[in-house]
Order: structure tokens, then C-alpha cells, then sequence
């Protein structure tokens, strides 16, 4: 059997979501409470998070809705008001939206002709002429670990530390190098390596973040994007190796890149501690000693639903076949690639569409065998792709702030936190400094402990954890922005992106 040609997945909802910064740096924001728009938010969070909508796109514009994640639009009003609302016509709310070549977008009202602009506060659409008060930045309000893949050449940008640069030839995202860190400062955006190194003008990576690692980004619907350095020069893949870096002469679009979250890749271990892999193609065993790129399997789990699909390096998903055998030659739409999902301190069991428990025979063959689960039935399971974490809640990322000695979960940036794997599920928390995470008596943290301490992870869906900390409680995100370990039951605070 061939190996099935990696399919890049849809673009999902979130892949859409924009934030809108104006010319004073400030945000597109809706009032819920009030029922109208400003633009007074210095920062991106939940009220300045948009969807773009196209229903109609050109070239260099496109007829699009901006509709908040509480459901209702952006909409202008004949007398130049702006508000937030449903749309009560077939045009009501939709905008001409044109792309820029420095990047910027305007927004043109379609009923009445005008932009839309702020004066760093109120939004409004009064003007038919354009200026540089209509000009918006969009910024992707998607999580900053993301991967880059370019459509034209069908791979995936990839970090290479070893010759400090970055490649775009891999055709399947499982490996940690192929992660990256968007991190947004004044305007401009710097590409972060897994091993923290950034993307320099000369096409290498240095070690700190500079005026000479700083790129503009273009921005498209579908989650496309381009990074120029302001002069003139983009970044697209050239020369034989596809090494990405900048120039001036892109043909047939290959600046452009799709920006998606970065996918969460895990790794299955038995009872005796070999690897699920799969061999000759389609056979799943568990029967590896050693971690190759066919023991990784992409987690893929809808977080309404407590099924799981895990698709293998191959292109295929894994799936019980007759006979209760489990192979890895299952297409995505097939019911018997969903398994349930239960946690059991750090492990997991995983139950077929017919009710059986997947279990290692004596030959190490993944068979669907059994409705009562034993140990023979508990996998351990590992992040595979991830040396860190960058943890986004309902207020924010969780970071550090020079204003308290407290991690704090409302921040733009996140800081990472890197794992060290303990036992199956169990690792320790190390902050960028080297030191460890501590926890108070009154269930905050710090970083800046001297002794490790156990977090136990839990995967919620694709790229959703719960964390259990060491004081037996859930990590959540509070109100205030202090990061707490307080809940006893797993609430939507305890649910983080990363």
C-alpha cells in the first residue's frame, strides 16, 4: 500500500479570526454591554477578536462580514454610526475589503460608500476619501505556536539549528522543528524557533530578537500570509533545498503560507514499554524499542466530543478492521477510526466503535479485543512535538509580568514553559530562566523554584489541555489574571490552548 499524500486539513473557524489594530495602535473592540464598537483596547483578547466572512473575493479585495465570537456583526449605519448587531438586509454589514501593498486594509462600507476609521477611540464611517485614519493592521488572533505550509510547494517550513536555517521540505508537520513561535511587538512580527532562535534578514538564526528579525505580514482570508521586511524583500522558499528566505523576484505566489495552529503529534507506550508504530505500511504494532517518525500519531479530538481519531505519519488513520485488528489505513470520515478516550493518571485506554478496549496481543499486534480494560489496555502517552508549552486561557497567555512576582494568565505574549518528561502524562514545569515552577499554599505560582515539581497533563482536543498541579487541584485561569491551582472539577478556566 502507498503512503497516502498528506492532506492539509480545511481551515477552521479560528484560522479566520483576526484582530483589527488602527493607525493610534488601538483595536477594534465590541461593547457587549453598551452594543456599540470602539477602538480604545490596547491589547488582543476575546472582544477584539473578529471572523472574517467572505462572500466574494478578487485579487486585491473582497466583499466580507466581521462577525464578533459572541455571533453578532460589525455593522455601519446611514449616518455614519457604527454598531454591532444582525445585519438586517442582504448588504447590511457587509464591507469592500481591500488589501494594501504595505500590508494595511481599508474597510469600505457597501451600502454607503465610506470607510470605516477611528479617531483612537470611537469607530465611525463618515468620509468617501481615503486617508490614512481608514487604514487598519489585521493581526491573526490565532495561538502563536503555528506551523507555516506553503500551498504552491506542498511542505512545511522547518528549523534546522544545526546550520541555523530554515527549510521548507517536509511534507508531514510531525516534528517539533516544525513549530514556530509568531511573536508580535510594535507592529511588526518575529519567527521564533522551537529552540528559541529567530529568523534574521540574512536568512540565518540568531539568538535574539532584533530590529534585523522584525518582518511586516501580509494577510489574506483562509489564514494566508506573507513576511516581507518592509524594503521590498519577502520571504519564500528558493534555491534547490526550498531555503527560506528573503528575495524579490516570488513567482506564482510561493510567498504566500498558510499559517495554521500548530498540530499536537503524541507518542503510544505499552505495558512493556515499546512503541505503537506502525510497519510495512499499514500493520500497527506495539513492538518498537525506539521513537521513529512512525510512532507518532497526530491527536486529533473534537473537544465537544470525548472521541479521538489518531492519524499516523503514513497520511492514514488508525482503525479497527475485521478480525479486531487495528491497521493504520483508516480515511477520516470511516466511524471506526473514533475511539473514546478515558485518562487514567497521566495514561489512557481507548475504546473502538464496537465497544472493545484496544489491547497488545503476545506479539505485540493492536488488536480490539476485550469489553472489561486492564493494564493490558493502558497506554502511556507522550507530547512528541512539543519541548514546551505556550499556554493561552480565557483571559490570555500565561506569562510572566515585570509588575508581579506571580504568573499571570492575562498576557498579550506568552512565556514558554519547557516540559521534562517525568513518567508517562507527569513532567516538569522549567521556566525560560532554567528554574522550576513552585506552588504557594494559596494555589499560585512562581518561576522560580529550585525543586521540580509533578504537573500531570491531560489532552481535552486537538490542541486542548486541563493540568493537573501538585497540589491535587486543576490549574485555571482567574478573573483578576493571577493563574490559580483551585478547582476541584474541570470548568472552561481550566481549559488552555497550546
Amino acid at each position: 500500500m502507498e503512503v497516502a499524500e498528506w492532506m492539509q486539513r480545511p481551515p477552521k473557524s479560528e484560522d479566520l479570526r483576526i484582530g483589527l489594530i488602527s493607525w493610534a495602535g488601538t483595536y477594534l473592540t465590541y461593547e457587549a454591554s453598551k452594543n456599540t464598537v470602539t477602538a480604545a483596547a490596547k491589547g488582543l483578547g476575546k472582544r477584539q477578536t473578529w471572523e472574517l466572512l467572505v462572500s466574494n473575493e478578487h485579487e486585491s479585495q473582497a466583499v466580507v462580514r466581521l462577525r464578533s465570537l459572541q455571533g453578532l456583526y460589525l455593522l455601519s449605519e446611514g449616518d455614519g454610526s457604527v454598531g454591532y448587531g444582525r445585519p438586517r438586509s442582504s448588504h447590511h454589514g457587509c464591507f469592500l475589503l481591500r488589501f494594501h501593498r504595505n500590508g494595511k486594509w481599508t474597510l469600505q462600507c457597501i451600502v454607503t460608500g465610506r470607510y470605516l476609521e477611528s479617531d483612537g477611540e470611537d469607530v465611525f464611517c463618515n468620509s468617501r476619501g481615503l486617508s490614512a485614519y481608514h487604514m487598519w493592521a489585521p493581526r491573526p488572533a490565532l495561538h502563536v505556536h503555528v506551523t507555516l505550509y506553503s500551498p504552491l510547494n506542498r511542505c512545511y517550513a522547518r528549523a534546522d539549528p544545526t546550520v541555523g536555517r530554515i527549510w521548507v521540505d517536509t511534507p508531514v508537520p510531525c516534528l517539533e522543528e516544525c513549530g514556530f513561535l509568531l511573536r508580535f511587538q510594535d507592529g511588526c512580527y518575529h519567527l521564533e524557533t522551537s529552540t528559541h532562535l529567530f529568523l534574521s534578514h540574512l536568512d540565518r538564526l540568531v539568538s535574539k530578537p532584533s530590529s534585523q528579525t522584525t518582518f511586516h505580514m501580509q494577510v489574506r482570508p483562509g489564514g494566508l500570509v506573507a513576511l516581507s521586511d518592509g524594503e521590498g524583500g519577502m520571504l519564500y522558499p528558493q534555491g534547490a533545498r526550498m531555503l527560506l528566505g528573503l528575495g524579490s523576484t516570488p513567482h506564482r505566489g510561493e510567498e504566500w503560507f498558510i499559517l495554521q495552529h500548530c498540530p499536537a503529534w503524541v507518542s503510544l507506550k505499552s505495558k512493556a514499554r515499546k512503541f505503537v508504530s506502525v510497519f510495512y505500511d499499514i500493520e500497527v504494532y506495539a513492538a518498537s524499542e525506539h521513537l521513529t517518525p512512525m510512532s507518532l500519531f497526530q491527536f486529533e479530538c473534537d473537544k465537544q466530543s470525548p472521541t479521538l481519531q489518531l492519524r499516523s505519519a503514513n497520511g492514514y488513520y488508525l482503525v479497527q478492521r475485521r478480525h479486531r485488528t487495528v491497521m493504520a489505513d483508516g480515511h477520516p470520515l470511516e466511524s471506526d477510526t473514533f475511539f473514546r478516550i478515558y485518562w487514567n493518571c497521566g495514561r489512557i485506554m481507548l475504546q473502538s466503535f464496537n465497544g472493545r478496549f484496544l489491547g497488545v496481543t503476545a506479539n505485540g499486534l493492536l488488536v480490539a479485543n476485550t469489553t472489561i480494560p486492564g493494564s493490558n489496555e493502558e497506554f502511556g502517552i507522550r507530547l512528541a512535538n512539543r519541548p514546551f508549552l505556550a499556554l493561552r486561557g480565557r483571559y490570555g497567555y500565561v506569562g510572566i509580568s515585570s509588575e508581579h512576582d506571580l504568573m499571570q494568565c492575562n498576557m498579550d505574549q506568552p512565556d514558554c514553559i519547557h516540559l521534562l518528561p517525568c513518567r508517562q502524562g507527569v513532567y516538569h514545569f522549567q521556566a525560560q530562566s532554567g528554574s522550576f515552577w513552585s506552588i504557594t499554599s494559596f494555589g499560585t505560582f512562581r518561576p522560580w523554584g529550585k525543586f521540580a515539581l509533578n504537573f500531570c497533563i491531560e489532552l481535552q482536543g486537538s490542541n486542548l489541555i486541563t493540568i493537573l498541579a501538585p497540589n491535587g487541584y486543576y490549574m485555571r485561569a482567574d478573573r483578576s489574571g493571577t493563574l490559580l491551582a483551585d478547582s476541584e472539577d474541570i470548568t472552561k478556566e481550566c481549559i488552555w490552548e497550546f
